[in-house]
């Protein structure tokens, strides 16, 4: 390949990834908008922020997506469990300012 195809390529694969990740984050955003929602239910009727059986059933869940899509599930869990640990921040910010019950005081 000549130099010049090898840009365009790059370019062309550089592209792509851009526009993953742009609907990355545009996901990511809808899927707070959802935790948020939980947040406020949780926070209006008193229970707690986190909910270990239904994380255990996500971790589980993306695990076996992520084995299916030949993408390595340690990988895909530890992903998940990031947007875990700042859900759960937020449902905590939320239930305090609803002067309901956080993890801390759960």
């Amino acid at each position: 390949m000549t130099d010049a195809s090898v840009k365009e390529q790059l370019s062309g694969y550089r592209q792509s990834i851009d526009n993953i990740d742009a609907a990355l984050v545009h996901m990511l955003a809808e899927r707070f908008r959802c935790t948020k929602a939980v947040g406020v239910l949780k926070a209006k009727y008193d229970l707690p922020p986190a909910d270990p059986a239904r994380e255990e059933y996500q971790i589980a869940r993306l695990r076996h997506l992520a084995q299916d899509a030949h993408l390595d599930p340690d990988f895909a869990e530890k992903f998940l469990n990031f947007i875990i640990t700042e859900v759960i921040r937020h449902h905590e910010a939320i239930a305090a300012e609803h002067g309901g019950v956080t993890e801390k005081t759960a």
